[in-house]
């Protein structure tokens, strides 16, 4: 089991077709490009019963936190999975996340086993499953990803993430990557990751763009679409 603790600020842009070509071409002489090409990344978000997690998220509080499990493409068995827990105060995002096998990760979340992992972490994370205590599986969300690094600056780090799906059909990693789209047509949402502030290089290239700051949640989002889809339907939903 291995465990990674990250603190960075994360902006988040929506770009257009156009926009998207001129960033990628921009940057390659300052960035170098993931050496394992697009990925595609499945989510599992956690939530209470009456999604408390989530609703508290979508009124931008100064802190919020989130619980999640990640892989990297659909996993299966005794596949390595990561379980993150994802805080945010005062604009920093602050993630703790753990390496599990899905079946194990699976198995705690589901209250059947527990926290297998005996580390700092593991321990932060069991007690925020403690403190919300029913948790379920509430949402999948996929995406495909590209991922750029700075040549020189290791904490800087952009990703391109477009075919943002989600559904709650099937919670599960195992799932294939399907459901709602989140976008729209052409549309690819850019997240900058950085330990300090934008440089002025890539301000320049943004602002030459037209690329604006949004404020954006993947999770938010479907679930957005999940309340209006239940409304349509006339099922009510907290």
């Amino acid at each position: 089991m291995s465990g990674a603790i990250f603190e960075r600020h994360e902006m988040k842009f929506l770009l257009n077709t156009q926009q998207r070509r001129f960033l990628e071409s921009a940057i390659q002489g300052r960035m170098r490009p993931d050496e394992h090409g697009e990925s595609t990344i499945c989510n599992v978000y956690y939530d209470t019963t009456d999604y408390l997690l989530v609703r508290r998220s979508l009124e931008r509080p100064v802190y919020k936190e989130k619980i999640r499990m990640r892989s990297y493409g659909p996993a299966c068995g005794n596949d390595s999975v990561f379980l993150e827990l994802k805080k945010k105060y005062d604009g920093v995002v602050y993630k703790r996340r753990i390496s599990l096998p899905l079946d194990q990760a699976e198995a705690y979340m589901h209250g059947e086993i527990p926290m297998p992992s005996d580390s700092q972490i593991g321990r932060e994370i069991d007690w925020f499953c403690h403190s919300y205590r029913d948790l379920i599986p509430a949402a999948h969300i996929s995406y495909d990803r590209n991922a750029w690094f700075d040549r020189i600056d290791p904490e800087l780090r952009l990703t391109f993430d477009r075919n943002i799906l989600w559904q709650t059909e099937d919670c599960s990693l195992s799932a294939l990557p399907c459901g709602h789209s989140i976008l729209g047509a052409g549309e690819s949402l850019l997240e900058i990751k950085t330990a300090s502030a934008i440089p002025m290089w890539l301000v320049s290239l943004l602002d030459a763009a037209e690329i604006r700051k949004t404020s954006f949640s993947k999770y938010g989002t479907a679930y957005t679409a999940m309340l209006n889809n239940y409304r349509m339907r006339g099922v009510s939903c907290a």
